[in-house]
């Protein structure tokens, strides 16, 4: 993908790339969670930001870059 270039300038604020093994781990925990709630009979079931919180995650926001360059676009 030689050609595959960003079209905004956003930017996470940390290192890390993703945060896909934090919501992973979130799922499963949300899952798990509302399994147990059913199978006990529940009717109220949990919302997601009960079990996590997206604060904890990996990457703490996005910025704005005022004056990217060409390599910034790269992906």
């Amino acid at each position: 993908m030689s050609r595959s270039r960003k079209k905004t300038p956003l930017f996470g604020n940390t290192c890390s790339e993703t945060e896909k093994d934090n919501k992973r781990k979130a799922n499963r925990k949300f899952r798990r969670k509302v399994k147990v709630q059913i199978n006990k009979g529940h009717t109220n079931l949990c919302l997601m930001r009960e079990v996590s919180n997206i604060w904890d995650f990996d990457k703490d926001g996005k910025q704005f870059l005022k004056n990217p360059t060409n390599k910034d676009f790269r992906k």
